[in-house]
Order: structure tokens, then C-alpha cells, then sequence
């Protein structure tokens, strides 16, 4: 996986921005839901948030991409929504509360996008990270938590399957190896954890880095 080598990156200096990623069924809900009640108990204003879906614009875009009744998409066309859901997303939820001083945790953000829609569908990733990238204005969460797991292992978790969950276990491997590709490139923005672990240990650990943070 080959990323742009000219994107800087731009981090705010008010709130902090916590993102999870991993594939599916690796925990990224219930570990973003238990760091939220930890630093609302600690008197902390937190935004938790996830991507697609997360404003009415999203809501629409999240049932397109995400609807087995959609069919077939030009991945090209799938790309271009997630950035538009990504851009939507950035500029009514996200920097309003960092602004205010806030913690935002996001269930998803770009590395998704560079991960499923390059990695998974193998389109350029360099060119997929600059329609990202330019949606979001280039804004990089100060923590990516990366929870991995073994693809055939998280996609059992499921019943039924939505358009990207019942892609090919090739896909999604694809996808798995991307995201641990990108935090093997940037260790001070990343923690990769093994999403087997007992849940408690987990949150403990992503309590540790992201107290340094604050």
C-alpha cells in the first residue's frame, strides 16, 4: 500500500481527536463507547461520533453505500460518497467540538476510506487519500486506535451482512493489511492492539495513551 508522500497533516491545538479503525467486528463500538464513559467520569465534555451516517446528510449517503439493495457501485462512485459523507461529517460534528475543547471519538474516519475503498477495491491509494484528504481539510485525529483482528474472525461475528461486510475474505484482508501498514508508518499517532484480548485490557491500555494526551 503506497500512500501520498505530500500530505502534511494538520493536528488542532484545541480538544483532542481520538479515532478507531480495525475491520469488522473488532470491538471498535464497545471500545469507543467505554473511553467516552471513563473520560465523562473524569469531567471531560466528549463528542462520540462514527462514520458513515453521523448527520442527516450522512444518514442518506450511509444507506447507499451501505444497502445490499444498492447493488453494484463504481468503486469510484463508492469513494466519492464516503468523502462527501467524511466532509459533511469534519465540518458539522467534529471541529465544532474540538473547538469547544472537546474529546471526539470516532467510530472510523480516512484510514477507512484508504483502507476499503484503495486497499479493498484497488484503486491508487495515492489518489484516494487526496479526495480524503481535501474533504476533510487534511485533519489527522491525535490517536488512531487500530484493533486488529483476523478478518474470517470478525466477519463470523455477523448474521447478516451489509455491502461491504459480505465482500470476499480476500478483500478484507486486503483491508486489514492496510490498516496495519499505516500505523506501522506513523507509531507516534498509532496504537495497534489485538482485538482478541479481554475487553478490559484493551480499554486500559487505550486509557493509558490517550490520558497522555490530555
Amino acid at each position: 500500500m503506497t500512500r501520498h508522500p505530500t500530505w502534511p497533516g494538520r493536528w488542532t491545538d484545541t480538544g483532542v481527536f481520538v479515532c478507531f479503525e480495525g475491520g469488522e467486528g473488532s470491538g471498535k463500538s464497545t471500545q469507543s463507547r467505554l473511553l467516552r464513559e471513563h473520560l465523562e467520569a473524569a469531567g471531560h465534555e466528549v463528542v462520540l461520533t462514527f462514520e458513515p451516517g453521523d448527520t442527516a446528510v450522512g444518514r442518506e449517503l450511509r444507506r447507499i453505500v451501505l444497502s445490499p439493495e444498492t447493488g453494484e457501485l463504481s468503486d469510484r462512485t463508492e469513494a466519492l460518497l464516503y468523502a462527501a459523507d467524511k466532509a459533511e461529517h469534519v465540518d458539522t460534528v467534529v471541529l465544532p467540538a474540538l473547538a469547544r475543547g472537546a474529546v471526539v471519538i470516532t467510530d472510523r474516519y480516512v484510514d477507512s476510506t484508504l483502507a476499503y475503498q484503495g486497499a479493498g477495491r484497488t484503486l491508487p491509494v495515492s489518489e484516494v487519500e487526496d479526495v480524503a484528504r481535501w474533504a476533510t481539510g487534511d485533519l489527522r485525529p491525535h490517536l488512531t486506535v487500530v484493533l486488529d483482528l483476523e478478518p474470517s474472525a470478525g466477519l463470523g461475528r455477523f448474521e447478516g451482512r451489509d455491502r461491504i461486510e459480505g465482500e470476499s475474505l480476500e478483500f478484507h484482508q486486503r483491508v486489514r493489511e492496510a490498516f496495519t501498514q499505516m500505523a506501522a508508518a506513523d507509531p507516534d499517532h498509532y496504537l495497534v492492539l489485538d482485538a482478541r484480548a479481554p475487553i478490559e485490557e484493551i480499554a486500559a491500555a487505550i486509557r493509558e495513551r490517550v490520558e497522555a494526551l490530555l
